[in-house]
């Protein structure tokens, strides 16, 4: 009867291990571990054989022998093996020797004196091994660190070649390279993409060179040359290019230049070509043409030819057609010049329904578009075109208001803040800004009813309370940056509704120990542009340079702040303010009270500034000290 055979136990069945027992010493492990391989061989038979009950002991040894270490040389001969095979595998594709000698050049190229000799690696084989990806990165760093003689030699092995390295994931880069280092290659570079524009903007690899050489590297008639292939076929079969001055004149007027001498069907025909091509873009929202600012100056350009047609039926009609085979995607166009231009175009122009759709697209977007010199002008223009103040308030005045905080750090935000209370305000606006958002009125006045006077008091009406709240939770820290301060000191001047928190806040803030006990965080007094907020809104208005008077607002009460003043910083403090950096700003305090105030407030100044102090101040070399005295005085 054959001998049972002892199972052993699955993993997750045979419960805690028997300890091993004690080895007679450990001799008898380095004595096995010295033996050869014929002794392996039979040591392995008997792991693999049968064991029985009797055979304990043996079990034991084998579980010795198997927690031997391996031979660590097994692991080291394994990857000698494979890297000579990679390297035969290497060796074997077309131009192998060429790439391990660039590649070895490449690692010393970081240095001009190695440029040179790189270049003598690869000249004349440039277009077979770009399309690789490690071969294209030599290519590029020669163009990055040789001189223009290299770049030059090598866009001249590439010619021929642009479309299809433009589409390579790895050699785009070179060509975007070559685009912005190889001015006198630009031109026939971008000739090589004619009749191709199109396709190119929708590829997703070839889209972003295109987009960098619109927006980034090309001139007016290089720019031409991409935007010629939206006018149709047409267009590009009976133009010419030979790149006379003549021609490039011509094309640097676009659309404008092509239309020249065209009427009746062959204008037709030319912007029937455009409207085609652009819906094609719009059509293809997922591939990302749309975003680039060589489709937005093909739009414009439509838009302005369209503006240029005589029949009034027809013009409505174009425009209505553009408008809705993009009007879902006009968010994706505010950030460039003409884009903006374009989606105020279609505000401007548009009916309430179009407007009020218009709006919903670009509501997510709002707080980016406030911080885009662009695509803030698209909001400017829907609140000064828009009669629905409460389509404008609710969707677009809100969010702004809610932002306050973030937009008040930049300066493109704080013009948002500002056209909400003060549009248009030379202090805030250059001539060149207020000229652009001007651009519509002449429009605005045809295609909208209410008063513009109206529509901004009903605009600030409902910023107001925002802002207002704004001011009473975070006024005194934004106070504190340069900006900061003139958007809380508008705020508080131009806005509608009650301030009594707002004032409060800010009164607070003053009311803090003077001198500052943290050096790293001064006193708002001793921050130039905070002290200057103060000074104004004791003033109760701007000063002006061509009246030498201070501008009143009727929005805002200089003596009702004179009193929060006095009641909330204090006396300790307020005549500690007015012997250091504030003496301008009490000066002004107290010509307030002097004008304003009640008896009682006068009779506490003058208990303040009694003659003691006024000793110290004269001996004192207080900045603004005169003023300070003449005002004391003028109180008793």
């Amino acid at each position: 009867m054959p001998a049972l055979q002892k199972k052993r136990p699955a993993p997750s069945q045979g419960g805690p291990k028997a300890k091993k027992p004690h080895l007679a010493s450990q001799a008898t492990i380095k004595e096995a571990s010295d033996e050869g391989s014929e002794e392996d061989d039979k040591e392995d038979d008997v792991e693999g054989g049968e064991e029985t009950e009797a055979e304990a002991p043996a079990e034991d040894e084998m579980t010795v022998d198997s927690a031997l270490p391996k031979d660590p040389n097994a692991a080291r001969e394994s990857h000698k093996a494979q890297r000579v095979l990679q390297d035969q595998r290497k060796a074997a594709k077309p131009h192998s020797q060429l790439l391990a000698n660039a590649k070895r050049v490449w690692s010393l190229a970081q240095r001009q004196k190695h440029v040179r000799e790189l270049m003598v690696v690869v000249k004349g084989k440039v277009k077979d091994i770009v399309l690789k990806h490690d071969a294209s990165r030599i290519i590029q760093t020669i163009v990055k660190y040789g001189g223009q003689k290299e770049r030059d030699q090598i866009a001249g092995e590439l010619m021929g070649h642009y479309k299809e390295l433009a589409q390579s994931k790895y050699s785009k880069f070179l060509v975007t390279k070559l685009l912005r280092l190889c001015p006198t290659h630009r031109a026939s570079i971008l000739l090589e993409f004619q009749s191709h524009v199109l396709r190119l903007l929708l590829h997703r690899e070839a889209s972003s060179v295109l987009a960098d050489t619109f927006e980034l590297y090309a001139n007016a008639y290089e720019r031409s040359i991409l935007l010629r292939d939206f006018y149709g076929k047409e267009t590009a079969l009976f133009s010419t290019s030979r790149g006379t001055d003549g021609e490039k004149e011509i094309a640097k007027k676009g659309l404008r230049g092509v239309l020249e001498g065209l009427e009746g069907e062959r204008r037709k025909r030319v912007l029937a070509a455009l409207k085609e091509n652009l819906t094609t873009i719009f059509n293809n929202p997922d591939k990302g043409a749309i975003t680039h600012a060589v489709v937005h100056r093909a739009l414009w350009e439509y838009l302005t030819a369209v503006n240029g047609t005589e029949d009034e039926s027809e013009r409505e009609k174009l425009r209505r057609e553009i408008f809705e085979s993009c009007q879902d995607v006009l968010a994706e166009m505010v950030h460039t010049k003409d884009g903006s231009r374009v989606v105020r175009e279609f505000i401007v122009y548009g009916t309430a329904k179009d407007r009020k759709h218009i709006i919903k697209v670009i509501k997510p977007h709002v707080e980016r578009m406030c911080t885009d010199d662009e695509a803030q002008l698209v909001i400017f223009t829907a609140l000064d075109v828009i009669d629905d103040t409460k389509l404008t308030a609710k969707s677009l005045v809100s969010d702004i208001t809610s932002h306050a905080s973030s937009l008040a750090t930049s300066p493109q935000g704080r013009r948002s803040l500002f056209h909400l209370i003060v549009p248009r305000t030379r202090r805030h606006f250059t001539p060149a800004q207020i000229a652009v958002i001007s651009e519509t009125d002449s429009i605005r006045a045809q295609t909208s009813k209410k008063d513009s006077a109206v529509r901004e008091g009903e605009i600030r009406k409902a910023a107001s309370e925002g802002l207002l709240q704004f001011v009473a939770e975070q006024g005194a820290e934004t106070a504190r940056d340069t900006g900061g301060s003139l958007v809380v000191l508008e705020i508080m001047l131009y806005a509608e509704g009650d301030k009594s928190s707002a004032l409060k806040a800010l009164a607070e803030a003053l009311a803090s120990p003077y001198p500052s006990e943290d050096p790293a965080r001064p006193h708002p007094i001793d921050l130039p542009h905070t002290s200057r907020m103060y000074k104004s809104l004791l003033q109760g208005g701007h000063f002006s340079h061509s009246t030498k008077a201070v501008v009143h607002t009727p929005a805002f009460s200089p003596s009702e702040f004179a009193s929060v003043f006095l009641s909330t910083v204090g006396r300790d403090t307020t005549l500690s303010i007015a012997q250091g950096d504030g003496a301008f700003v009490v000066a002004e305090l107290l010509q307030r009270i002097s004008e304003e105030g009640s008896d009682q407030e006068k009779n506490t100044v003058r208990d303040w500034f009694d003659d003691v102090f006024v000793a110290r101040v004269m001996d004192s070399e207080v900045k603004g000290k005169n003023l300070l005295i003449e005002k004391i005085k003028a109180l008793s």
